[in-house]
């Protein structure tokens, strides 16, 4: 051998060594990406940075993620969601989500990686990541739930909105504690969201 390293070789040497690991590898490396996205943020995170952190090679995020946004949208699918908000009666839907987001108008997200997220929203990337989430995560399970009620996409969408405007009031405004009358009124608009 003239001392040249062969293209891919390393990631083929990795993969021939422990053949059973692939899993643990995809991981490690998943488990990078969320510590490092939680404390960096997606922009300031590169692929390097990640492979390093997972002790394995750079190229394998590609295979295992396909790229940086795949690993940050198998990492936010860990994330916390509304779907225990959505289980129960649709008749209480409408109060469960004004208990919750009253509750958002008092602390920021629990989550390292959604609070993260708050702050790369701008990046394009994660705008289509955030965009899916939004769609996946809010907007099919509501519409799914009112089921064949007239314009159901639409009206999950307004729920949707209502409850970002929240969020996007508390980072404004700052954490501000909600009173029974508040969550008597967000319930009231909920409620005319979802059926009004």
């Amino acid at each position: 051998m003239n001392g040249k390293a062969i293209p891919g070789m390393d990631t083929q040497l990795e993969e021939a060594v422990r053949p059973r690991d692939r899993e643990a590898t995809r991981q490690r490396l998943l488990a990078a990406g969320r510590t490092l996205f939680a404390e960096h943020g997606y922009e300031h995170v590169t692929v390097r940075m990640i492979a390093a952190e997972a002790e394995a090679n750079v190229a394998l995020v590609g295979r295992y993620f396909g790229s940086k946004a795949g690993l940050f949208s198998e990492v936010l699918q860990g994330e916390p969601t509304i779907r225990r908000i959505l289980d129960g009666d649709a008749e209480g839907l409408a109060r469960r989500l004004a208990v919750y987001a009253a509750k958002r108008m008092t602390h920021d997200p629990k989550s390292r990686i959604l609070r993260s997220l708050e702050h790369s929203s701008q990046d394009p990337e994660v705008k289509a990541l955030v965009r899916e989430r939004l769609r996946t995560a809010f907007i099919e399970p509501i519409a799914e739930i009112l089921g064949d009620a007239p314009e159901a996409r639409a009206r999950a969408r307004m729920v949707t909105m209502l409850y970002l405007g929240i969020g996007s009031m508390r980072r404004t405004f700052g954490p501000e504690p909600p009173t029974p009358a508040d969550v008597d009124r967000l319930t009231a608009m909920f409620e005319v969201c979802l059926h009004g």
